[in-house]
């Protein structure tokens, strides 16, 4: 472990929690291409890819690792980063996990995030961000046609979504009574890079089950065409950064989505493509077929409304099916060849 004395430099920088998987380094890719400093705690070192890959950014990263639980490690992290904290430390669990090892997924996925609220009051961090999941809509996401911050109810029945909207519940409160800057983020379906098996999410994206369905010569099944409001993962970072940067926000709560659903069949046919492959091998299901692509849900959530996002950073979108495609297999291609690309103006 790095001394107290190692951060110094970085009093001004940002702390991802859990950024060594899918989302972190996604966040951390932009914020090092931004010049800024970001420090990584994560229980394993990212990828040597993505170490690589930062290497030639100009901003400055250090990586921690190290358990959650260690609240002494953790509140020495976050004191050294008074200008930003990022939770995005989770376990995305299945059944089987649930039923094996709910008490871990519990300190996580919310004793985490609550321990880093305290370290983050004591250390007077200015912001706060916890990533939360479309998720915590639960069963009440496919009973409306549009899911609002604040005003659609929530229906979270499996473990990982009750404990994202407890965590989000928790922010609201402690910021409400701590005067505090805590806000959270429900991410609607996230795919592109850096998406890889940290064996902390049972299942990967639809996109990357698609991806190594065809670069393996097999066909894609999918059960359903798949309309969702689905989000690229670079979208999904520009728009966390934006409301940590944000001079202002008037919500405890916002939306994070393209804000509009799109077919997931669509994308996978212009996948098989551009890779020079035919459509079809992105396919739905037939009668008594067993599809191969999972969904991670019986029926499609509606789309998630990101008014509010809009208002408070002018987010707006730059990634549509074709723009995803093109960048996510150029980002294959050069993390295969060595290097990743430079990320799309």
């Amino acid at each position: 472990m790095r001394k107290t004395k190692s951060f110094e430099r970085y009093s001004l920088g940002i702390l991802i929690i859990g950024g060594a998987g899918f989302i972190g380094l996604n966040l951390a890719e932009q914020l090092l291409a931004a010049g800024r400093a970001v420090t990584i705690l994560d229980r394993a070192p990212p990828p040597r890819s993505a170490r690589d890959a930062f290497a030639a950014l100009p901003g400055g990263l250090i990586v921690e690792t190290g358990d959650i639980a260690d609240h002494a490690h953790l509140s020495t992290l976050i004191a050294c980063h008074r200008d930003g904290v990022i939770y995005g430390a989770a376990i995305t669990a299945g059944p089987q996990r649930e039923a094996r090892d709910a008490s871990t997924i519990l300190a996580v996925n919310l004793g985490g995030l609550v321990a880093t609220l305290e370290a983050a009051r004591e250390a007077g961090v200015r912001r706060v961000i916890n990533l939360s999941s479309a998720a915590a809509w639960g069963a009440a996401g496919t009973r409306h046609a549009r899911l609002i911050e604040d005003e659609t109810p929530e229906d979270p029945r499996a473990l990982y979504p009750i404990t994202k909207f407890a965590g989000e519940r928790f922010c609201a409160r402690l910021a409400g009574l701590w005067g505090a800057d805590i806000r959270s983020v429900r991410l609607s379906g996230v795919f592109g890079p850096w998406e890889y098996d940290t064996g902390l999410r049972d299942t990967l994206s639809p996109q990357w089950q698609i991806l190594k369905a065809l670069d393996a010569g097999d066909h894609a099944i999918l059960p359903r065409a798949g309309h969702r409001d689905w989000l690229y993962a670079r979208d999904a970072a520009r728009a966390v950064i934006a409301l940590l940067d944000a001079p202002k926000l008037t919500h405890d709560l916002y939306n994070i989505a393209p804000g509009a659903p799109t077919a997931l069949l669509d994308w996978g046919r212009m996948a098989a493509k551009a890779l020079g492959l035919p459509e079809t091998r992105c396919r739905l299901a037939q009668a008594g077929e067993t599809a191969t692509i999972d969904l991670h849900m019986p029926r499609d959530r509606a789309p998630m409304d990101i008014t509010r996002l809009v208002a408070d950073t002018g987010f707006a979108p730059a990634f549509d099916d074709a723009a995803s495609v093109a960048d996510l297999l150029a980002w294959r291609a050069a993390i295969a060849a060595g290097a990743a690309p430079e990320e799309r103006e």
